[in-house]
């Protein structure tokens, strides 16, 4: 499992070009399938059903399927059906025409990441409108292409070059519940934990990001980076820096238990999401690509299941 920063919230020195080394040596694992974090289709929209809990949620995590639907005909459930009934009898040589259905398809279900998959995996000149793309998903795929999170950059990109079909969003955001407490409450909560994370490891973590953002532009910089964040040691650091330090901090309201008890939830959560598709085919060498500060989760919760072993994820990125 790589655990990553979110690419979009490094500094300008970052581009694309950096990211060759780490590619290489990501592909060079093999994974047969791509796991990221992202809130899948079906999750949002069940999540667009109770707006009082989620309406917040919605807007900040889930990509609106709407203008797939309306060029397809297709529901968020239904186009997943038809994904999964494509995806079961599709060919070894699939025709531009199809890829491009599958990329309205995905759009439809939810799963920009998958839609952006089978557009990277056409050609140039067969990125086109067709076969249930209208000119503004073409251009929701191309505004995706250039969008810089580890998603396109990384996972779409990579599933493209190993001649994968899709990505699987495991994400979850079903433990989010609106900030419904009185201002006063809501300020004492954000307080109490500011004042849990201002401790000596989460300088530590805010020193190292630093020195490692300015050497991005350098050989292997990127790579150092991610090298760093996936060191043995590192969740360690993570957990004194954050939850450790939420989970001890001594307001009588309890806030930074509940703000572990959402965290733990929804890592279980997600966890659960990665188990249920490594259990669809057994054998699966599964690469999952998330924010740091799940990775000591992940691999906490993973390492209970039956049937499951872990890579040493140094070792892939020597």
């Amino acid at each position: 499992m790589l655990g990553t920063p979110h690419l979009s919230e490094l500094p300008d020195t970052f581009s694309a070009d950096v990211l060759a080394p780490l590619l290489d040596r990501l592909a060079a694992w093999r994974p047969t399938a791509i796991a990221t974090e992202d809130l899948s289709g079906l999750q949002c929209d069940t999540l667009r059903r109770y707006p009082f809990r989620y309406a917040e949620t919605v807007k900040i995590y889930c990509f609106d399927p709407m203008p797939a639907e309306q060029a397809i005909g297709l529901t968020v459930p239904e186009a997943n059906a038809e994904a999964e009934r494509l995806l079961h009898q599709w060919p070894a040589n699939p025709l531009p025409a199809q890829r491009r259905e599958l990329a309205a398809v995905f759009l439809a279900a939810g799963e920009p990441g998958s839609a952006l998959v089978q557009w990277l995996r056409l050609s140039e000149d067969q990125r086109m409108v067709g076969d249930g793309l209208n000119q503004d998903l073409v251009t929701t795929l191309e505004r995706a292409r250039a969008r810089r999170n580890e998603t396109t950059m990384i996972a779409a990109a990579l599933a493209a070059q190993l001649g994968l079909e899709r990505l699987w969003s495991v994400d979850d955001h079903s433990a989010d519940t609106p900030d419904r407490t009185e201002a006063a409450e809501a300020q004492a909560s954000s307080d109490a934990i500011a004042k849990a994370w201002d401790n000596p490891a989460t300088h530590a973590r805010i020193a190292q990001t630093a020195t490692l953002n300015t050497q991005l532009d350098q050989p292997d910089g990127l790579l150092n980076l991610y090298r760093a964040y996936n060191e043995p040691d590192a969740p360690m650091l993570v957990y004194r820096s954050d939850f450790g330090a939420a989970v001890a901090e001594p307001s009588p309201q309890g806030f930074g238990r509940q703000y572990v008890g959402y965290w733990e939830t929804r890592n279980l959560r997600m966890v659960a999401n990665m188990r249920d598709v490594i259990g669809r085919n057994p054998g699966t060498r599964l690469l999952t690509i998330v924010g740091a500060s799940h990775k000591g989760y992940y691999e906490a919760y993973l390492h209970q299941m039956h049937d499951v072993r872990l890579a040493d994820t140094m070792m892939v990125l020597r």
